[in-house]
């Protein structure tokens, strides 16, 4: 058999059709996961939302530009209505969406038909008295359930979420965190209101934890 031939130029095989394919997925995936997408899509009440991920319910979620996200975070909001301890709706920029504050975890209000856990009314009451109607900076950390978005609430630079824990009117949240948000101001806050026996831990031993309270009470 004779030795190759130097001077005859290789043949490029064309690539299989799966392999081919493989790699387009691959690509694709590695564009997806260097930008950050947002979207929107208006609930059955009308309110216009805007999250990371799209709707789950809505399947005409429409994707907008990243600038949005940036917006959120150098933009003050006025906060038009609190639901519970842990949870607020905000409007500017022309937009509106729903806020649940990162880190912490209110007593349940038990909506309409439960009754809630104690303190569920004070927090609510107190947040409200902190942030109604007034304008607030959020810091925020991506998307909790329901496609909220997670945030830090500031109000003439006093962290509100922190605020809450310090009263006694909030838990430092019992699941997964941001892992760009540090935990140890809120614990050392908890800590704190524990001793104090500030607000809802003024119940001792009768004391329930909102992650509990939910278990029992599925909605």
């Amino acid at each position: 058999m004779g030795s190759p031939n130097p001077d005859k130029k290789r043949i490029k095989k064309p690539m299989r059709p799966a392999i081919q394919i493989l790699v387009t997925v691959l690509l694709a995936l590695s564009v997806s996961q260097a930008r950050c997408d947002v979207y929107s899509w208006i609930d059955e009440n009308g309110i216009r939302h805007f999250s990371n991920v799209s709707s789950p319910y809505d399947k005409t979620a429409t994707q907008i530009p990243e600038s949005v996200s940036s917006t959120i975070d150098k933009s003050n909001f006025t906060v038009i209505k609190v639901f519970d301890g842990d949870t607020v709706q905000v409007q500017g920029e022309d937009l509106e969406f729903r806020i649940r504050m990162v880190a912490i975890d209110a007593p349940e209000t038990g909506g309409s038909k439960k009754k809630g856990q104690p303190y569920s009314q004070q927090a609510k009451k107190v947040l409200q008295q902190l942030i109604q109607g007034k304008k607030v900076r959020l810091k925020q950390y991506g998307t909790g359930g329901y496609n909220r978005i997670l945030a830090e609430i500031f109000s003439q630079d006093v962290n509100i979420n922190l605020a809450m824990v310090r009263q006694g009117l909030a838990e430092v949240y019992r699941g997964k965190l941001p892992k760009t948000l540090d935990p140890a101001p809120y614990r050392k806050a908890e800590a704190d209101a524990r001793r104090r026996r500030a607000g809802m831990w003024s119940q001792g031993k009768a004391y329930k934890s909102p992650k509990t309270w939910r278990k029992e009470n599925p909605w």
